[in-house]
């Protein structure tokens, strides 16, 4: 959004194949974007696109790719800036559209200058060449596309990690191409839908902000209510905080599961039993309703009709196929009872294409999309009006905000680094087999035959300085708490990494991450933390 003037997906799944250089940083995408992660796979086979992966772990993308750039967990910008570097000395940048299409460029440049190949080895710890190499594919082949995911935004600099990726790609003209564009992959199907209708603290659907009043206007107008507050409301890390303190006294969480999901879960328990009131909404029991007052059964995809808007900002039907059980109702349906209870007015619906008219009238990039429009493929937002077929490419001509925005960013490291008390680096992530916190796949059985229980990834030479074979049961330590699991030991993370989920309640790794946020989002720092690593008992 800093960059663009908008923080979605800038192209289409659709023209990977297009791409003549890959660069996937922060994203395990064959197990977490499966199918995306297939046009990838074909842009390399088929069409000979050539792919860089940068990651700590060797993930199964790296059989795809020409490069491996292993970096140390933490350490993305200053790779991201040294490959920079190596583009402007080797002139394989895009001058003309720098100099046409772009703003503040001689300030970011003179920040680059700073990370030089041996410097920016230094911090990475991926060697000079490898930097060299990555720098003239990503800079000689055009066009070029980045893929970036969570390895990307959660950290407390996920928003200066975010922008060093937005420079990269400005720097060599990718923007508003086909086969191009910067690429953020959501988390899963509804991720994007849920942010554009309004689910952040800061804005309105549509990306529209609290803080400008005139928008503020529109909606006390079309909703004939007073008019709301013009200050962000709080995230969910900063929400926990304040209930813990007191000044957040009910909350009511949908389709989420922070008693797991959240990082240092012991503080989440904490801050959940000092609430005086919990509703809890959703399609099964899970660690969460634990700590309920009440609990609403909500029905499930198959049960309702409604949209996704997926990674690519494709708004698609979605038909309901069943009944739901017992009392389930539609997330939308409890809503607008509970509200009708309380007295509101507005939220007397009949159905889901209704909302989606709602949604069109006060929403300007979803002007043009009703559910009649949607059979088929769906829509890709902006779709302003009736008339408009949808916007496959983001910045074509010119960027959302006008001019795109070089930010100077620098390296900083995690806020917990290892030490002699706890010498290693703890990352987590998803399998292939698991979603999140297990509350839908675990209780299928052929997933739980294949994935059972959390395996701790840790590399063969520190597990043979800890005496630890693979299989043997040992306790992962952090400054929050312990988990006792099986090793599991792989050449996967690079020597003083290890890797956990947190699929798993009884081995559950947020036990242990760092509830510090990054300062602009508030994205807690899941992918770094200091641990220490014990052989503990059978069982």
């Amino acid at each position: 959004m800093q960059a663009f003037g908008s923080g979605a997906m800038t192209n289409s799944i659709g023209d990977i194949t297009q791409s003549k250089a890959i660069l996937a940083i922060g994203t395990n995408t064959t197990e977490q974007h499966p199918v995306l992660s297939l046009q990838i796979k074909k842009a390399v086979r088929q069409y000979g696109a050539q792919l860089i992966v940068a990651d700590p772990r060797r993930i199964e993308l790296t059989d795809f790719a020409v490069l491996h750039l292993q970096h140390k967990a933490g350490t993305d910008l200053a790779l991201l800036n040294g490959l920079a570097y190596i583009i402007l000395q080797e002139n394989l940048y895009d001058a003309d559209f720098i100099t046409e299409r772009t703003e503040n460029f001689e300030l970011w440049q003179a920040a680059v200058e700073t990370y030089p190949p041996e410097h920016t080895s230094a911090i990475t710890g991926v060697p000079v060449e490898n930097i060299v190499q990555a720098a003239r594919i990503y800079g000689s082949n055009h066009p070029a596309s980045i893929f970036y995911a969570m390895g990307i935004t959660q950290h407390t600099v996920g928003h200066q990690n975010v922008l060093a990726v937005a420079n990269l790609a400005m720097l060599t003209g990718n923007m508003g191409v086909s086969g191009g564009g910067v690429n953020p992959l959501r988390g899963q199907n509804n991720v994007q839908g849920a942010c554009d209708m309004g689910g952040l603290p800061n804005v309105y659907p549509g990306y529209q902000s609290v803080a400008d009043e005139a928008i503020r206007g529109k909606f006390t107008a079309y909703h004939g209510t007073d008019q709301p507050p013009a200050k962000a409301g709080l995230t969910i890390t900063e929400m926990m905080t304040a209930a813990h303190d007191g000044r957040v006294r009910a909350m009511y969480i949908m389709g989420e599961n922070p008693a797991m999901s959240d990082p240092n879960s012991k503080h989440i328990h904490e801050c959940l039993e000092k609430l005086e009131f919990l509703v809890v909404q959703d399609i099964f029991l899970n660690e969460t309703t634990e700590f309920a007052d009440v609990v609403l059964p909500a029905a499930a995809f198959a049960e309702k009709d409604g949209t996704f808007t997926n990674t690519e900002r494709r708004v698609q039907m979605v038909r309901k196929a069943f009944d739901p059980p017992g009392e389930a109702r539609s997330d939308w349906q409890i809503l607008s009872e509970l509200a009708q209870r309380l007295g509101a007015k507005g939220f007397a619906y009949t159905s889901a294409s209704e909302i989606m008219d709602e949604i069109a009238e006060v929403t300007p990039i979803y002007g043009g999309i009703q559910f009649a429009r949607l059979e088929g493929d769906g829509l890709q937002w902006p779709c302003p009006t009736p008339e408009h077929s949808g916007t496959p490419i983001l910045h074509v001509g010119k960027f959302s905000r006008g001019l795109g925005h070089f930010s100077p960013v620098h390296h900083q490291e995690a806020v917990e680094m290892p030490d002699t008390e706890y010498p290693y680096m703890l990352t987590t992530g998803r399998i292939l087999q698991h979603w999140h916190t297990g509350t839908m796949t675990r209780r299928v059985s052929g997933l739980s035959i294949i994935a059972p229980e959390e395996r701790v990834e840790i590399n063969p030479g520190d597990a043979e300085k800890l005496g630890i074979a693979d299989g043997d049961w040992i306790r992962i330590v952090s400054r929050r708490g312990s988990v006792k699991a099986r090793a599991h030991v792989f050449d996967r993370p690079r020597p003083g990494l290890v890797f956990m989920t947190f699929h798993f309640a009884e081995a559950l790794g947020n036990i242990l991450t760092n509830n510090v946020v990054d300062p602009v989002s508030k994205i807690p720092e899941y992918k770094v933390c200091a641990v220490k690593i014990e052989k503990a008992e059978e069982g």
